[in-house]
């Protein structure tokens, strides 16, 4: 966690524990009061690669649905134009990393990129 975002650790041991020199904690009492920390914590949230807390998530979705659900009642629903956008959607990662290969030689020509990469890089 230290070596991931220390500052959000920090910060969050600050306002959870009053605790403002994590340096003087000893590493099993800084390990412990790490696993402590709530869900919604900002290293935690960093760790998960959430955006917002699942609080957050939840309320979008209940303006998302009220929203919706006005929207359903108007002429354009009968249209089909005009319908609200999604809060909640905002908040989820729609990153894809997948690759496709034609061949079985371009996806081999692929992987000995990413080894010379990976090879030239250390």
């Amino acid at each position: 966690m230290l070596n991931l975002d220390r500052d959000a650790l920090e910060c969050d041991f600050a306002e959870t524990y009053h605790l403002y020199n994590i340096e003087e904690l000893g590493l099993r009492k800084l390990s412990i009061y790490a696993y402590g920390l709530p869900e919604n914590s900002r290293i935690k949230q960093k760790i998960s690669g959430e955006k917002v807390s699942t609080d957050t998530y939840l309320l979008a979705m209940a303006v998302d649905s009220l929203q919706l659900l006005v929207w359903s009642k108007t002429k354009d629903a009968q249209h089909g134009i005009n319908r609200p956008k999604s809060i909640a959607k905002a908040f989820i990662s729609t990153k894809n990393d997948n690759r496709t290969y034609k061949s079985g030689q371009e996806f081999e020509q692929a992987r000995a990129a990413i080894l010379r990469e990976i090879e030239g890089g250390e």
